[in-house]
C-alpha cells in the first residue's frame, strides 16, 4: 500500500510559494494552453525558477503578450511560443516533430470544457479530442524527449469533473447517447487521471512519471462556454457559502508542485489537489478521486483504445 503524499502547502498557497528554493535551471518546459489562466502562472512560476519555458498555444499572438509580461516579470529571457491546436492532430504531430532536445517537464494543462456539442473533422466530440486525445498525442510524440531528459515529469491536468462520469467505452463521443456537456467534460477529465496511472506503468522505466490534479476553482476563460446562471447552480452544488474560487496563482499551486516537488520524485500514477495526494472520493462529495479513474484496468483500456483511434 502506497503513502499518501502530503506537502507543507494547501489550498491558499500560490505557485510562487510551492516553487521557491527550487532551481530548474537547464531544465525545460513545455505548458499547453500558457497565455491564458493557470497556464500563465503555471509558465511564470517555471520561468521563475530558472526553466526554459515554451507556451504551447493556438493564438501566438496572445502567447507572445504572455512570454514578454513572463520575461519582464521573472527576468528570464528563455520563454517561447509555440503554435499547438489540440484537437488537430496535424498540429499536434508539426509540434513534436519540431521539438529538439531533452524535455524534463510537460504540462498538459490547456482545455475546453462543457462546450455545445462539436466535432473534429474525424467525428471525435471535441472535449474528448482536445482535453485526452491531443495531450496523449502530445505527450506520446514527445517520449523520446522525456525520457532522454532522466527523471522527467508530465502533468495531467485533470479536474473534480471528473466525478461526473467514468470513461464510457462504449460510446466516448455520443454517438448513440444523448450529448451532455458536463458529462463530456467529466469523461475526458477521467481520461487524463486515467492517462496518468498507465502512462507511469508504461514509461516509468524510462524515468518518466505522471501525474494528475484538480487545480481548483478558478474564474478564467475555460467558462467560456458556462453561464453565470449554472457556474452559479455549480456553486450551490458544491457548498454554496463554504464554496472558494481561488486566484490564478493559487490555481497553479497544485500544477507546479506536481511538476517540481522533491516529495514527488520518482511517484506516478496519482491525483492530487489543494497541493496533496487526494483522498477517496465519498460519495455525495465533490472531494476526493474517484476509484474509477485510477483503476488500472481502465487505465490500459484506455491507452488501448486511445492508440487505435489515433491510428484510424
Amino acid at each position: 500500500m502506497s503513502v499518501r503524499i502530503t506537502t507543507p502547502f494547501s489550498a491558499t498557497s500560490t505557485a510562487a510559494e510551492v516553487v521557491q528554493g527550487i532551481d530548474l535551471t537547464s531544465r525545460r518546459a513545455v505548458v499547453t494552453g500558457g497565455a491564458s489562466g493557470i497556464g500563465v502562472e503555471t509558465a511564470r512560476a517555471l520561468a521563475g525558477a530558472g526553466a526554459e519555458v515554451t507556451l504551447a498555444v493556438r493564438d501566438t499572438a496572445a502567447g507572445d503578450r504572455t512570454a514578454a509580461d513572463i520575461i519582464a516579470t521573472t527576468g528570464n529571457k528563455a520563454v517561447f511560443v509555440s503554435r499547438l491546436d489540440l484537437a488537430d492532430q496535424d498540429s499536434v504531430a508539426a509540434f513534436t516533430a519540431d521539438w529538439d532536445g531533452p524535455l524534463h517537464i510537460l504540462v498538459n494543462n490547456a482545455g475546453i470544457m462543457a462546450s455545445p456539442l462539436m466535432r473534429t473533422p474525424q467525428g471525435w466530440e471535441m472535449q474528448f479530442a482536445t482535453n485526452h486525445l491531443g495531450h496523449f498525442a502530445l505527450a506520446r510524440g514527445l517520449h523520446g524527449a522525456l525520457a532522454a531528459a532522466g527523471g522527467a515529469r508530465v502533468v495531467s491536468v485533470s479536474s473534480s469533473a471528473h466525478l461526473r462520469s467514468p470513461v464510457v467505452f462504449d460510446d466516448i463521443h455520443f454517438i448513440e447517447r444523448e450529448y451532455e456537456p458536463w458529462a463530456a467534460y467529466g469523461q475526458s477529465k477521467t481520461a487524463n487521471v486515467l492517462f496518468a496511472v498507465e502512462g507511469t506503468r508504461r514509461w516509468a522505466a524510462d524515468g518518466i512519471t505522471v501525474n494528475a490534479l484538480m487545480p481548483g476553482a478558478i474564474q478564467t476563460n475555460l467558462q467560456r462556454y458556462v453561464s453565470e446562471e449554472e457556474l452559479n447552480r455549480l456553486r450551490a452544488q458544491m457548498g454554496g457559502g463554504d464554496f472558494l474560487w481561488k486566484t490564478p496563482e493559487q490555481g497553479a499551486a497544485t500544477s507546479v508542485l506536481v511538476a517540481t516537488s522533491p516529495l514527488l520524485d520518482g511517484v506516478g500514477g496519482r491525483y492530487f489537489e489543494d497541493c496533496a495526494e487526494a483522498e477517496p472520493n465519498v460519495a455525495g462529495s465533490r472531494r476526493g478521486v474517484a476509484a474509477y479513474a485510477l483503476d488500472p484496468a481502465a487505465a490500459q483500456r484506455l491507452w488501448e483504445v486511445t492508440e487505435q483511434t489515433l491510428a484510424a
